[in-house]
């Protein structure tokens, strides 16, 4: 039988102290290239790890209220963050239980994090629901395909939620942008197999 991943603090806290830094200190390539022109407001980056989207967001000129489950990858974000702590909440929260503020974000930026399907989908809303109107879900998966050999390890896809799961769901209120999988366009993690990302980008209308 297939052992299910189980990503709660406890491994996600373990992943973060078994190395000195585990992701590569550069924001993800998909924020950049889709909101590098985007006005600065209020952000959410769910899931933000070291912090490495939440201060190139914070650099220019965002507020940012970065959520992370990982008391040590908060810490760790927040020692890098210095030139810019006025402009940065580091917050340790589970927002698949305690989901944001309704319309309080101009961006909500979901970088390749596990979101877990939910009856009712309620923590996929709780996301939703915090766009403000006119503002903008960037939404961030590795391809499908690419996970393939993961699921020996005990990770099964069916379990979450991916771009082309999402955008039928969004309904007339919002206007789909960007819906697509293309290749990276940074390298793969070192021992990934990551080639290409699915990436959906959608306007709020109301």
């Amino acid at each position: 039988m297939t052992r299910k991943t189980h990503f709660d603090a406890q491994h996600w806290d373990e992943m973060y102290r078994s190395r000195d830094q585990v992701f590569s200190g550069n924001p993800n390539g998909v924020l950049v290239t889709e909101l590098g022109d985007l006005p600065p407001g209020r952000a959410l980056d769910v899931g933000c790890g070291e912090g490495a989207d939440a201060l190139w967001l914070a650099r220019r000129g965002w507020h940012v209220t970065a959520v992370d489950i990982s008391e040590v990858a908060l810490r760790r974000a927040a020692a890098a963050a210095a030139d810019v702590q006025d402009r940065v909440s580091w917050t340790r929260a589970d927002l698949l239980t305690a989901p944001p503020g309704t319309g309080a974000f101009d961006l909500v930026s979901v970088q390749y994090f596990p979101l877990r399907r939910q009856p009712g989908h309620a923590a996929l809303r709780g996301l939703l629901d915090a766009v403000a109107p006119g503002g903008t879900l960037l939404f961030v998966t590795h391809a499908l395909a690419d996970l393939a050999r993961q699921q020996e390890e005990g990770f099964d896809p069916d379990d979450y939620y991916w771009p082309a799961d999402i955008a039928p769901l969004l309904g007339p209120d919002w206007d789909i942008l960007v819906n697509e999988t293309r290749p990276r366009v940074a390298p793969p993690p070192a021992g990934t197999h990551h080639a290409r990302d699915s990436v959906l980008r959608a306007r709020r209308l109301a």
